[in-house]
């Protein structure tokens, strides 16, 4: 079958010859691991369950994964092994459950769901970059979208993650998530149990787009949407466009959130030590797997 899974819509036949994601049938997975460096509705006290898929549908320049995003590695998994694998991170007293860029696994995710779905809010951790009629095929397996919301205009979207169209699909993708989950619900704990949680990551010379991105949530999504708004961007992935080789500064930070709190949009502002290499996660070693 030819994939068309995600806005490239590249219709590779994946058994034959990898998709855009550069991936094949086969689902392939670089960690699953306990995670404690979520928001707080994702995480909790005692973390989530991860599962950070191999491959990707954008090619973001400044990737800080880009050992699995950009090159695939990562271990073959079938549905029933990750199924078992979601048993064991359940046991360890997960309080959510994260697929990560899992766009290009669709079917096999939800081929594990259908042998053990675990009894916990499970979470869709994704770039933004989704097609409405993929996100259809999730309607009612998944809780929670964490959706990206990365870049406003076509320039910066070829130019950071060669896609011209980024803010045409996600926009068009989070609306449909917000349909999906309607407003946010949480339990005893603060955990989101069903709702939508926009992520947007300032970048160093590019706060006009942040402003404009965060004035859309506000002026396009149900009211009370929340945001997380992310300080956390480190030059990764040999980045090489001029402008996005250093960190951003206070006062960009500062513009940016200030303007979020003007909106008066909910949500979640990252500590400044969140810009360091020792958050990203080991990928592929044996103490990458549960």
């Amino acid at each position: 079958m030819n994939c068309n899974l995600c806005p490239r819509m590249c219709g590779a036949r994946r058994s034959i010859r990898p998709g855009f994601c550069g991936l094949g049938e086969e689902m392939v997975i670089a960690r699953i691991a306990p995670h404690l460096w979520e928001e707080p509705p994702v995480s909790g006290t005692h973390g989530t369950g991860a599962v950070f898929f191999s491959g990707c549908t954008l090619r973001c320049v400044y990737c800080q994964n880009g050992e699995i995003s950009h090159t695939g590695a990562g271990k073959v998994f079938s549905p029933l092994e990750l199924s078992e694998a979601l048993k064991r991170l359940t046991d360890l007293g997960m309080q959510t459950i994260s697929f990560i860029t899992g766009t290009p696994f669709v079917p096999r995710i939800l081929d594990a769901l259908s042998l053990w779905r675990p009894p916990l809010p499970l979470v869709w951790n994704t770039s933004g970059y989704e097609r409405v009629e993929t996100l259809r095929m999730l309607e009612g397996a998944v809780d929670v979208y964490l959706p990206d919301l990365k870049h406003f205009s076509s320039r910066m979207g070829q130019l950071c993650a060669r896609a011209p169209d980024y803010f045409e699909a996600a926009s068009a993708a989070i609306r449909e998530m917000c349909r999906q989950t309607g407003p946010c619900r949480y339990d005893d704990q603060g955990i989101m149990t069903r709702g939508v949680l926009v992520r947007h990551l300032i970048l160093p010379g590019l706060t006009g787009e942040s402003m404009k991105l965060l004035t859309w949530i506000r002026d396009e999504l149900p009211a009370g949407t929340p945001v997380s708004l992310m300080r956390q961007y480190i030059p990764c992935n040999h980045v090489s466009v001029p402008g996005l080789d250093r960190r951003i500064t206070e006062k960009e930070y500062r513009r940016v959130r200030d303007h979020m709190q003007l909106l008066g949009l909910p949500g979640f502002l990252q500590e400044p030590d969140s810009a360091d290499a020792g958050f990203i996660p080991v990928f592929n070693q044996k103490e990458s797997f549960v």
